[in-house]
């Protein structure tokens, strides 16, 4: 009996182990499982972790990309100030044109620069922008070579990180093109077709201003020769004031302008609109000449862009002051009309050099500007050359002036290369634009009859008027 016992106990025991063994082993092979995992999740993370440094290490800084988002965001910036100055010239325009034609200039200036938008695109960003793709070296780019923007989500390692993106620079460029236009158009009001005018535009901002604008900003002949003009006192408003001297000639003076050898004033329609239109330019042209720094990536750059600032400021202001203070002397009375164009021909004045001079220096030779339209805007008139709203003094005699005014602050300018510069600029620009103004006075004409010019542009050529309840002659 004890012995059965005794087996049963075994019998039992070894049950109970056969039972328990299976557990055991399956439960250490989980926690070899749970134990694999875990170390093959800290392999995966590990191995993240490298490939996320690696990542870092290949990527591209904020050094290197820094100097690429702050001068996009110059060109940005600037160009929505320098596009705003499409609406003062529209109403500096408006308001010095009489209110028989004051629709007419509102249409010209939004038509010029959507046609000129349209033809930058086309033709007029890489003929002025040629890199290595000259035509001629140094004097022609390709034609018909369209703008084509940054990819869409463009990684930092595609970029030209040594600039900024195309689009913002296209963009910072093509606002001035437009602004070279307006310089014709306010010149010529109250007499010219709104046609033939525009057509001249397609032809001033698709070839002439990007052939002449690559001789000097796209690096060409007059570049290599020395030539320096930062943002434009010749390039962008010289041209429009010859290419305004050529159509002035060839279109004549409005009707009664010069009679019986003397000058009828002819007053604009709203001078608070016309100094609405100059503060709109005075503020533009801070990013005019501001974003003509083309970086913004240093301190030194920034630097640069808020010392340009303040003598852009300087130069208007002396501008204004000076026509005011000389219209007193030599009218007894002051002259609004020319303050406005004095504050003007003093931005003008600066624009080829507003880094180099003191604040000082800026004042001098804005105010010289302005003392310029002073007396430019009679000469003109002893010569019967009938232009509208001053353009020609503030745009092309104020732009010589700053860009000869470049020698007394910029080490190294010469001034027989300036002179030649602005020679080279006036004789293309002149003979260029009389003989598109001559071709199209032959095939279509370029003036209104004297009864539409008597009834005014706005009914004449468009059917509406801008101030129905008041417009007379």
């Amino acid at each position: 009996m004890d012995t059965l016992k005794i087996w049963l106990a075994a019998f039992l025991v070894t049950l109970l182990a056969f039972s328990v063994m299976p557990e055991t082993a399956f439960a250490q092979d989980d926690t070899a499982a749970a134990t694999e995992e875990v170390v093959a999740e800290e392999v995966a993370a590990e191995e993240a972790v490298a490939e996320e440094a690696v990542a870092e290490e290949a990527a591209p800084g904020f050094d290197e990309i820094g100097p690429y988002i702050m001068t996009t965001l110059l060109f940005l910036m600037a160009g929505f100030l320098v596009f705003f100055m499409a609406a003062g010239f529209a109403m500096l325009e408006a308001g010095l044109v009489r209110s028989k034609n004051v629709t007419m200039q509102s249409l010209k200036n939004i038509s010029l620069y959507s046609v000129a938008a349209i033809m930058y695109w086309l033709i007029g960003f890489n003929l002025m922008y040629p890199g290595d793709a000259w035509i001629m070296a140094g004097y022609v780019g390709p034609f018909f070579v369209q703008t084509v923007l940054d990819p869409v989500g463009i990684a930092a390692a595609d970029a030209a990180l040594d600039y900024a993106s195309i689009g913002s620079d296209f963009f910072f460029q093509l606002v001035f093109v437009a602004a070279t236009a307006s310089i014709v158009s306010g010149a010529l009001a109250e007499r010219i077709k709104l046609w033939p005018f525009l057509i001249f535009v397609v032809v001033l901002t698709g070839v002439m201003y990007p052939i002449s604008g690559s001789w000097q900003w796209g690096e060409g002949w007059l570049f290599e020769m020395g030539f320096s003009d930062f943002a434009g006192s010749t390039v962008v408003h010289s041209v429009g004031g010859w290419a305004a001297l050529a159509g002035a000639l060839i279109l004549g003076p409005r009707l009664g302008k010069y009679k019986d050898g003397k000058v009828n004033p002819m007053p604009g329609s709203n001078l608070a609109m016309a100094t609405l239109g100059t503060f709109i330019l005075w503020l533009g042209w801070f990013g005019f000449n501001g974003g003509s720094q083309l970086a913004m990536g240093t301190v030194g750059d920034v630097s640069d862009v808020s010392r340009i600032f303040a003598n852009t400021n300087m130069a208007a202001a002396a501008g204004a002051v000076a026509a005011l203070i000389l219209t007193q002397i030599l009218y007894r009375k002051p002259d609004l009309t020319m303050v406005l164009n004095g504050a003007l021909a003093g931005l003008v004045s600066i624009t080829a050099s507003p880094l180099d001079p003191t604040l000082f220096g800026a004042l001098w030779i804005g105010a010289v500007g302005g003392v310029i339209v002073v007396f430019a805007v009679p000469f003109l008139d002893k010569l019967k050359i009938d232009d509208v709203v001053g353009a020609i003094p503030v745009h092309l005699f104020a732009g010589i002036w700053g860009t000869i005014a470049v020698v007394f602050y910029q080490e190294g300018a010469s001034i027989a290369t300036q002179i030649t510069g602005i020679v080279a600029y006036g004789v293309f620009t002149f003979v260029a634009s009389a003989v598109v103004w001559i071709i199209l006075k032959g095939l279509m004409g370029i003036r209104v009859s004297e009864e539409d010019e008597i009834n005014g542009l706005d009914m004449s050529e468009l059917g509406m008027e801008a101030y129905p309840e008041f417009t007379k002659g």
